[in-house]
């Protein structure tokens, strides 16, 4: 008899329940005909946002010059068009051979904690987080460790727990700003305190903005990079979120501050590169046209715009609830909603998933799902249109409801 064949013993602690066991559920049941409202992932295409145009033809008008592998570090029209964004916002210490293209950012996440981990390293990362850097440290023999970001703080970092968690293994600070999945846009004073601590210790900085032009209101969006001068900064974007574009698989990093110590990490990150040959060649050709072109998202983000009423629309279905409360989401394109526990005391995120999807067909991402020790938030995204979002709240508030009586 055959023995079965089990997986490797380094997925035991890797969790990423955002396509998880429910969002298999939900595949179940729409194969059976039942239509789903999907809000787990962050994923424009399929709510109709389109890339735009200059973009898609940018590739196509490229695709002659696509046929062939690039340098493995990416093309370098992309690669510079990373760095005159990275120099409009102060960043002078940046060449284009401090650019790596990736095949989104998840790929490069996981490329550039394999080439600085050793095993037991530690690495810090927000809570909540988004569960890709915990699973991507853990995957690369690290340890994660979750400095918080409490609700009551309106989920900004709590610096002084962040420094007490550094030990004499810790190698780097993760950030993740404008937030997923909080939407918290990150004060000024809290990624300088970051950057204190991170140049205190001599610890590298991943700072993850895909989100960056991905704000409302008042909320004002502060990149990392400007802020680091005695430590290795490494900054992730990609064309996924503020181009609408998930599907081209095109993210980088660039690097800064302190590169002159790290040319041997440097050096063990362009080896990664080159093992996997090279990222997604047609759309590496949007990035110059996405990054120096018109910034449509512009129109979205804005009152009257799509993302913002369905965004209001959101924040109305929390305040219409007796139930539900909420950090009013600075950016990005997701909510992280609480439960009043006093009113349901016996709330468990992952159950209320499941019945919200079973009965209403609603699928939402279990706040535990984020790494955080309490269980009585979840996430949406809030890219279904206005009226979407209005109807997903009412089946929301019918399962709590019928929890409370």
């Amino acid at each position: 008899m055959i023995p079965p064949i089990k997986s490797s013993d380094s997925l035991q602690d890797v969790r990423y329940e955002i396509r998880g066991q429910l969002a298999q559920r939900a595949h179940d049941m729409e194969r059976q005909g039942q239509e789903i409202i999907s809000l787990n992932i962050g994923n424009p295409g399929l709510f109709g946002f389109r890339t735009p145009e200059t973009m898609r033809m940018a590739m196509i008008e490229n695709l002659q010059s696509s046929e062939a592998y690039s340098h493995q570090k990416g093309i370098f029209p992309a690669r510079e068009a990373v760095v005159m964004q990275q120099q409009e916002r102060g960043v002078m210490d940046v060449t284009a051979e401090e650019v790596f293209i990736g095949n989104g950012v998840s790929e490069l996440i996981d490329l550039t904690l394999r080439a600085l981990l050793n095993a037991g390293d530690e690495v810090l990362i927000p809570s909540p987080d988004y569960p890709l850097w915990t699973a991507s440290v853990t995957l690369n023999r690290g340890k994660p460790l979750h400095y918080p970001c409490p609700p009551e703080n309106g989920f900004q970092p709590d610096l002084e727990c962040l420094r007490d968690l550094i030990t004499d293994k810790t190698r780097a600070i993760v950030v993740i700003n404008p937030n997923n999945p909080t939407g918290a846009v990150y004060s000024r004073a809290a990624l300088e305190g970051i950057v204190a601590l991170a140049e205190e210790h001599g610890l590298v900085i991943f700072s993850d903005e895909i989100y960056d032009g991905m704000t409302y209101d008042d909320a004002e969006f502060v990149p990392l990079a400007p802020l680091v001068k005695n430590t290795l900064c490494g900054t992730f974007s990609g064309l996924s979120k503020v181009y609408r574009a998930c599907g081209f698989r095109v993210g980088w990093v660039s690097f800064n501050g302190a590169n002159e110590v790290a040319e041997e990490y440097l050096h063990g990150l362009d080896l990664l590169a080159s093992l996997r040959l090279c990222s997604n060649v047609p759309g590496q050709w949007g990035v110059q046209t996405a990054l120096g072109g018109y910034q449509s998202l512009k129109q979205l983000i804005c009152p009257g715009g799509r993302l913002y009423e369905s965004r209001q629309a959101m924040l109305d279905g929390v305040a219409a609830s007796p139930y539900l409360h909420l950090v009013v989401p600075g950016g990005s394109m997701y909510a992280f909603i609480g439960v009043d526990t006093d009113k349901l005391p016996d709330f468990d995120d992952h159950a209320f998933a499941l019945e919200l999807l079973e009965s209403q067909h609603v699928l939402v991402a279990p706040g535990s799902s984020f790494n955080v020790d309490y269980r009585n938030y979840f996430r949406v995204t809030i890219l279904p249109e206005a009226k979407v979002i209005e109807d997903v709240f009412q089946r929301i508030n019918t399962v709590l409801e019928s929890y409370n009586q």
